[in-house]
């Protein structure tokens, strides 16, 4: 017979996994601290999610990386790095990444630029600030100066 206290929990997570995705770490984190810190119980009701899939970490990472691409304007950068923070491996995140359309990360990146450049009229480090931002933002150099060309 299982704690009454393990079943309550793996109901409240696998209500939440149906909901939202979420990646292995972030459900360990939330199960171990709804058990009071028992590593052993965290991780075997992890597991237990893993192998009914409510939790998918290449689930997870496709849709994070289409909503930080498309909502948020993040470069791939900056949502390798987010996805790394979290525990996911380099293998998925590639595999995530892939499914960013470089297209339309171009043109998010354009817009990004444009919008930004309407605010610096006149610095004198025009140039400078706009590639900062755009590096800020998780893209990459060539990405950047590329965007760059396309507004002058």
């Amino acid at each position: 017979m299982e704690d009454p206290s393990y079943v309550r929990t793996l109901a409240r997570l696998q209500k939440l996994c149906a909901k939202a995705e979420y990646c292995r770490a972030d459900v360990y984190r939330k199960a171990l601290k709804a058990l009071d810190g028992d590593t052993a119980q965290a991780s075997r009701m992890v597991d237990a999610l893993v192998e009914d899939r409510y939790v998918d970490d290449a689930r997870y990472a496709a849709a994070f990386a289409r909503e930080k691409a498309s909502l948020q304007g993040w470069g791939p950068i900056k949502i390798r790095f987010q996805l790394r923070s979290k525990g996911v491996s380099d293998e998925v995140i590639t595999a995530a990444l892939e499914e960013v359309e470089p297209a339309r990360a171009a043109d998010k990146l354009e817009r990004l630029l444009s919008n930004k450049a309407r605010t610096l009229q006149g610095d004198p480090q025009f140039r400078l600030k706009l590639i900062k931002f755009g590096l800020s933002r998780g893209y990459e150099y060539d990405a950047v100066e590329e965007a760059l060309k396309k507004l002058s």
